[in-house]
């Protein structure tokens, strides 16, 4: 359904150690880096990274998060031990959400922005 997601960042230097980091797990890399924005993706840029003198205010309650694919259990672990290493904050470690699907293997953080985001894996 989508072809990317945008968010805006507050110091987009910060982001680029954060996601470098958390995504490089996922196998997912950066391939567009500009000055003021960053492309992240597989084979091609699913995630835009912009800088903003007004980013979106994170709310914990708004539901707003962004859910990555992992290629494995394993990816997901590394994801969100990367992700807290990188300067995220935990928002729930690496096991199966059974109350999803008894296969629904994810992991949650926090990015230096608050954005919301998640690692998951279906097998």
């Amino acid at each position: 359904m989508f072809d990317h997601v945008s968010i805006g960042v507050a110091d987009i230097a910060r982001t680029r150690k954060f996601y470098d980091a958390a995504l490089k797990p996922l196998g997912y890399t950066l391939l567009s880096d500009g000055e003021s924005s960053l492309g992240y993706g597989g084979k091609a840029v699913g995630l835009w990274i912009g800088a903003s003198t007004k980013p979106v205010t994170p709310d914990m309650e708004s539901g707003l998060h962004f859910c990555f694919v992992a290629p494995d259990r394993k990816a997901v672990d590394a994801f969100h031990a990367a992700a807290l290493k990188a300067g995220g904050k935990d928002n729930g470690k690496p096991g199966v959400r059974a109350d999803y699907s008894p296969k629904y293997y994810a992991a949650f953080a926090i990015d230096p922005d608050g954005y919301r985001i998640e690692a998951y894996c279906g097998k």
